[in-house]
């Protein structure tokens, strides 16, 4: 304490100097303490940024960073494109077994039904126009038989293939190769029709071996039915007599020791002739072997004819047998099928001009088949490889085919194609890293081959001995000079180096899209949903004239090439026509010109209208395929109501006409708009043209509007139950936006015009105001 006192020892200085010192240390100390804290902290966080840039280096940075965008922007692809919840309570899927209709590397077969006069000029189901109230189907359409028809039955089944027609009366017995799904194996199924193979019923699995079966060739001799499938994976030609037709078999006797495939047995000219393939064999072309036997027995012994080969050639000269063969004429046809771009792509007939036990000769014909034009959304638009054509007691020529909507190997083609994608995805964030001065080498230059033991001097004289190792090294310094050349002549920083960078950014969100597609797309087709196992057709029918041309060409070749779309109907109201030549369409289209230039052509009747269901759709719409087939399933299911994909809600004192939002706001719909609408067209059309609906149709050609809310009047007026169903679609572009030509350009005007039409209907009509239908929110997707 007496440092603080005063006149101490006689000075006063002593006592301030020796306080000052006192603080003047406190201070350094207390200094001293912060600085080296300060200093240790600092080599702290020094530590610590260098520690992370060693884990976590600024390339890694970059990359990660990248790779998690282009990441994002491919689940929002996916999520835009691919994502379907509404399957969860759709049709499409009821009854599938989660075990059914895989994806597979050999395919997604099927089986469809055609009918002709002769066995050349058959036509698919659809075109017979068979209908068929118990399953909704106005027309019946191909393919009868499918995967999910098994799975549905309770047998899991990947795809149906190789179908043969045994005729018993008026049952028609269809065998056919399902591969199941739980076994990976193929077995023989059987169903049967009693409607001239319109519908059918699964009966059960009829062959089921240790082994692969396929290609089930039945046939009747002395009173007996036999079966002859290929087991080739066995390595026997195996024959089966039925015991218990058609579902129970037992083996009667081995034909032959060899792996044959797709074989048959025929009676010509008094002898008995078995045809098949054997791919075992050394020098043998696969898919182009062909050989032949003869027996005066079906059960043998079989004897080789003296030609044998009979073919050894390409694999698309057809070589390999297709189906059963038949007589027409007189004459003896053998199906055989074109290997050649992909396995199964089509089969090729041949008429056979010499068959003794010496000599034989076939010349091609052609089929007069016509194929599909839709690609992967047919379900024949890839390849179709098996026919059985045979003659029923009515003189009527019945025959079946498989088909297949995707070549073969299709999973791993899109395997190969995702996985190059997604590398191009990270060369262009290698690229990007080059422009932006992260990447500054390619392959680094102390690299060398990793040994796990200690390493000779007779090694490292082998090593630099060899001039390999200086030209990689020298092949990689020249590399690394790559990105430093690149920024020099891009220069990120100017408007032409960022131009760069967006377009390389661009190509590498492209990739990754594409990536996504070929891996999570599926094969890309955009199948139509079935209904109690069937499948049926409507007719697509739009309104325009000359101004909209190019839309209607654009219109025509997407829709054209929708699964479940037989024709398209063009009603013209003015200006001179196109010619259907001049649309590129996939389908028929007929052009209907009309004399008056009115909205209510829309629903004028047509008797040459051959399906039940009509889609009215705009010619300024766009939407996906996938959507259009859901919507048709969904109208399958209410065949009554007007079924589409733009609700309203007609609600107010006075009435109001108001767009989709208000309806969505107020949780429901009483209308649905007819520019986008499956409709009866016979009952539909005949309400439209009623002496009731005259006053409304004048109505309509006054305003030159209206046409639709009409219709959903006339509805509601015929019935006290719901009128209208609603159907969300994915995606819907209008495409006259883009054009000019849009009819109802000013919207408050268009309004204005429906307002006094929903005031005139009610007042002829009835109310529409009173009815109100929720949105299904779990159907339309709008849940998760």
């Amino acid at each position: 304490m007496g440092v603080y006192e005063a006149g101490v020892n006689g000075t006063d200085g002593t006592a301030t100097t020796t306080t000052y010192s006192c603080w003047n240390m406190s201070m350094r100390c207390w200094c001293r303490w912060r600085w080296e804290n300060h200093h240790h902290h600092h080599l702290h966080n020094l530590l610590h940024q260098r520690l992370f840039s060693l884990v976590f280096p600024p390339g890694f940075i970059f990359f990660l960073g990248y790779l998690v965008l282009y990441g994002s922007i491919g689940m929002i692809y996916a999520w835009l494109m691919f994502s379907k919840p509404y399957l969860r309570s759709t049709n499409a899927g009821v009854g599938l077994n989660s075990l059914g209709c895989q994806e597979d590397n050999e395919g997604s077969w099927s089986i469809g039904v055609f009918y002709g006069d002769s066995p050349f000029s058959l036509k698919p189901i659809e075109a017979m126009n068979e209908w068929k109230d118990e399953v909704a189907a106005w027309p019946v359409a191909n393919p009868v038989v499918t995967c999910a028809s098994l799975s549905v039955a309770g047998i899991p089944s990947i795809f149906v293939a190789d179908p043969f027609i045994y005729v018993q009366g008026d049952t028609l017995f269809l065998f056919y190769e399902t591969k199941n799904s739980i076994t990976s194996q193929g077995d023989i199924g059987v169903a049967k029709s009693n409607d001239k193979g319109a519908t059918w019923q699964q009966l059960g699995i009829a062959l089921d071996e240790d082994w692969h079966l396929s290609y089930p060739y039945v046939f009747n001799y002395l009173g007996q039915i036999y079966m002859m499938p290929e087991s080739s994976q066995k390595g026997e030609l195996c024959l089966y007599r039925a015991l218990n037709f058609p579902l129970q078999w037992t083996l009667e006797k081995v034909l032959a020791k060899r792996p044959l495939v797709d074989s048959f047995i025929i009676n010509h000219a008094g002898e008995y002739w078995l045809f098949g393939s054997d791919n075992s064999g050394f020098g043998t072309k696969k898919n182009g072997q062909l050989e032949i036997w003869y027996s005066s027995s079906p059960l043998g012994p079989w004897k080789p004819h003296k030609k044998n080969p009979i073919y050894n050639v390409d694999k698309s000269v057809g070589a390999r047998n297709g189906g059963r063969p038949f007589s027409y004429d007189g004459n003896l046809y053998r199906v055989g099928q074109d290997c050649g771009e992909t396995y199964g792509r089509r089969v090729r007939i041949f008429k056979v001009e010499v068959l003794t036990r010496v000599d034989y000769k076939e010349v091609e014909v052609p089929l007069g088949f016509e194929e599909s034009n839709k690609g992967p959304n047919a379900w024949n638009g890839a390849r179709y490889h098996h026919l059985d054509v045979q003659q029923l007691s009515s003189g009527r020529w019945i025959a079946v085919m498989d088909g297949d909507r995707v070549p073969s190997g299709d999973p791993v083609h899109r395997f190969i194609l995702g996985s190059a994608s997604f590398a191009a995805v990270t060369a262009v964030v290698v690229v990007l890293g080059v422009l932006h001065g992260i990447v500054k080498c390619i392959v680094p230059l102390n690299w060398r081959a990793h040994f796990p033991w200690k390493r000779n001097n007779a090694l490292l004289g082998w090593e630099r001995s060899k001039l390999f190792s200086s030209k990689v090294r020298r092949f990689c310094s020249r590399l690394n000079r790559v990105p430093l050349s690149v920024r020099g002549k891009v220069k990120p920083g100017t408007r032409a180096g960022k131009l760069v960078l967006a377009v390389i950014f661009a190509v590498g969100a492209a990739s990754m899209c594409t990536g996504v597609k070929y891996f999570y797309g599926g094969n890309g087709a955009e199948e139509p949903y079935p209904l109690n196992g069937s499948y049926s057709q409507f007719t697509l029918l739009t309104m325009t004239y000359d101004a909209r041309l190019w839309n209607l060409k654009m219109y025509v070749r997407h829709y054209s090439r929708c699964s479940s779309v037989k024709e398209i109907i063009v009603v013209w109201n003015r200006g001179t026509p196109p010619r259907s030549g001049d649309l590129d369409s996939a389908v028929p289209v007929r052009i209907r010109v009309e004399d008056k230039n009115s909205l209510n052509n829309r629903f004028k009747k047509d008797p040459l209208i051959k399906t039940r269901a009509v889609l009215e759709l705009d010619d300024d719409i766009m939407m996906a395929c996938d959507d259009i087939e859901r919507g048709f399933s969904v109208w399958r299911q209410h065949p009554d109501r007007i079924v589409g994909f733009y609700p309203r809600l007609a609600r107010g004192s006075p009435l109001k006409y108001k767009g989709e939002k208000y309806a969505r706001h107020h949780e429901g719909y009483n209308m649905i708009l007819t520019g986008a609408a499956f409709v009866d067209h016979a009952v539909a059309f005949d309400r439209y043209w009623s002496n009731k609906a005259e006053a409304g149709r004048e109505l309509v050609d006054r305003y030159f509007n209206c046409e639709d809310v009409l219709l959903n009047y006339l509805y509601a007026n015929a019935s006290s139950s719901q009128t209208a169903e609603y159907v969300r679609p994915a995606w819907a572009i209008d495409t006259s936006k883009f054009t000019g030509v849009a009819i109802s350009r000013n919207t408050n005007e268009h309004y204005k015009i429906r307002s006094n039409c929903l005031l005139r209907f009610s007042e002829i009509y009835g109310g529409i105001a009173g009815r109100k239908w929720e949105f299904d929110r779990r159907k339309d997707g709008w849940d998760s």
